[in-house]
């Protein structure tokens, strides 16, 4: 079974370093501009996509030169802000003994569907205190044009790395934003919602996940849906 977390709101939370370091790099790439990120969705979407439509609302070229250095610059200011502030990279509630349980099941493959960089995403998971190599099997921004694309990466990533498939159907999505749900039913996953982001547990039930929970703390019931899952 292979089980595919979101980072920011489902894994963690950075309180807003995030977007702050990604502000810091464009002032450094376009002689000290201010940018405003207003109207500008970021819950639940790719890095790629918030940068282009930031360029855009400044009426700037998104040229892939220009994507290539605001990567660099991100992930260089991302750290060093998660460097300087201890502790601002925030576990969500049952987090790390959800983890550990599902690790103990070697019938179990856990992996990363997410809007985030490669690189930036194992900055924020280490940040937080967790290994980013136990996620064996991600798809990260750059892989995909939008988020639908995503689990049918992680899917492929599977099966070139253990030389069999893992069914789509039994393949679970866990995030916190309704694109977390729609990419799952694109691709044929199941979903599981988790309203410890920006949206609560009504706005996540409207879009009909497999099953909804207000955090990952109760393990024992995460696991037994999981086993009726399977089957």
């Amino acid at each position: 079974m292979l089980l595919l977390f979101d980072i920011d709101g489902t894994l963690l939370r950075t309180q807003g370093v995030g977007v702050a370091a990604m502000a810091e790099a464009l002032r450094e790439l376009h002689d000290g501009r201010e940018f405003s990120f207003e109207g500008v969705e970021i819950a639940g979407r790719l890095d790629t996509l918030i940068w282009r439509d930031v360029m855009s609302r400044h009426g700037l070229e998104a040229s892939a030169e220009l994507h290539d250095r605001f990567r660099c610059a991100y992930a260089r200011h991302l750290e060093r802000r998660l460097a300087e502030s201890p502790g601002v990279a925030r576990l969500m509630p049952g987090v790390p003994a959800l983890l550990r349980a599902l690790r103990a099941d070697s019938r179990r493959h856990l992996g990363l569907v997410t809007g985030n960089y490669g690189e930036t995403g194992r900055l924020k998971i280490r940040a937080s205190g967790l290994d980013p190599d136990q996620f064996t099997i991600n798809a990260f921004a750059d892989d995909g044009p939008d988020r639908r694309s995503l689990p049918g990466v992680a899917l492929r990533r599977f099966r070139e790395t253990h030389g069999r498939d893992a069914s789509a159907s039994t393949t679970v999505v866990i995030g916190d934003t309704p694109h977390d749900v729609d990419c799952a039913r694109a691709s044929g996953c199941l979903a599981v919602a988790v309203a410890t982001g920006d949206f609560d547990r009504g706005e996540l039930e409207e879009h009909r996940p497999d099953l909804v929970l207000d955090d990952l703390a109760d393990t024992a019931a995460f696991l037994r849906w999981l086993e009726s899952a399977r089957a």
